[in-house]
């Protein structure tokens, strides 16, 4: 896909919402709460900025989201959510039997990307390459992965509880610190390389970031620490014609095979050997003005504000 495929949306801004304002969704219960607000507020403002009449609504824990959603009168949210119940097809069941249009993937893909078990299901049935795997069961597991080894929560972003074990004696840390989150505990074996980035948008590839972390793992605090220092980010990735060609591919047939919709982002792990890995969709992946998606949008001729009227555009029901 040629890089100047992606043209500006056209049409006369603000006119596209005739049953309602635009319900941009954010904040939440999860651990990543604080990343939805910021999603949300800029994409509150780039709608805003275009001429949409959008209304923001922070999903406050114990509050009633469908009383909200009824009460705004909207006619499409955008879904600036991240983390368990937003992320994983919790809210999309509800704008389903709510009948409102929303953003991003429907219930099956947002459940199956955001379980990272489910997830490797279903990359090794359909030959996606991913890295060896296991569930944790206990220290005498005979099929752990070979150390090093990442263990995560299966049903967490943004490496929340994530850790990267060396040697048997740290396993147990590690565990309990991915127990803290809801789901089974995910063993993968560890590829020494490169972090790359791949978004999807619309089905098509809108292209790559590679991310240097001054750390083995882009945990959680190399992701949002940005006064750190910790992380760089190269936009495009440099890779050579071949991987670049294979990375792309990839990242799409990991979208297709989840059923993923919209915008989404396949996180690749690029060996040292060369060899590609899939690591993970994220279905809605961070969307504010310095995110890896909008990096990539900026590198091919989408402002910000192109690539949310974008993902808006593509609101609807899945069901």
């Amino acid at each position: 896909m040629s890089e100047t495929a992606f043209a500006s949306p056209s049409g006369e801004a603000g006119v596209h919402e005739p049953h309602g304002p635009v319900g941009v969704l954010m904040g939440g219960s999860s651990a990543e709460r604080r990343i939805s607000l910021y999603t949300g507020a800029h994409v509150l403002a780039a709608l805003t900025q275009r001429g949409y009449d959008a209304t923001p609504i922070d999903w406050r824990n114990g509050s009633s989201l469908a009383a909200e959603l009824r009460g705004a009168r909207v006619g499409k949210v955008w879904v600036a959510l991240h983390g368990t119940l937003g992320e994983d097809g919790c809210v999309q069941g509800l704008l389903e039997c709510e009948r409102i249009p929303y953003t991003g993937s429907g219930v099956l893909a947002s459940a199956l990307a955001m379980n990272k078990i489910a997830s490797k299901l279903v990359f090794d049935r359909l030959e996606i390459p991913t890295p060896g795997w296991s569930v944790y069961r206990s220290d005498e597991d005979h099929d752990l992965p070979e150390f090093p080894l990442v263990v995560k929560p299966s049903r967490q972003g943004s490496s929340v509880g994530l850790s990267l074990v060396r040697q048997p004696c740290d396993l147990p840390a590690a565990v309990d610190a991915a127990r803290r989150f809801a789901g089974d505990v995910l063993l993968e074996r560890f590829v020494p390389g490169r972090e790359i980035s791949v978004g999807v948008l619309d089905d098509e590839v809108l292209g790559t970031v590679e991310i240097k972390a001054n750390a083995d793992v882009f945990d959680w605090n190399a992701k949002y620490d940005v006064r750190s220092g910790r992380t760089e980010y190269a936009v495009p990735a440099a890779l050579d014609p071949a991987t670049d060609t294979e990375v792309r591919a990839l990242a799409l047939s990991a979208h297709r095979a989840l059923g993923c919709s919209g915008l989404s982002r396949t996180d690749i792990r690029l060996g040292n050997d060369g060899r590609a890995f899939v690591l993970e969709v994220n279905t809605l992946p961070g969307c504010g003005a310095l995110s890896l998606v909008t990096r990539m949008a900026r590198h091919i001729g989408l402002s910000y504000e192109d690539l949310v009227e974008r993902v808006l555009l593509g609101a609807r029901l899945h069901g």
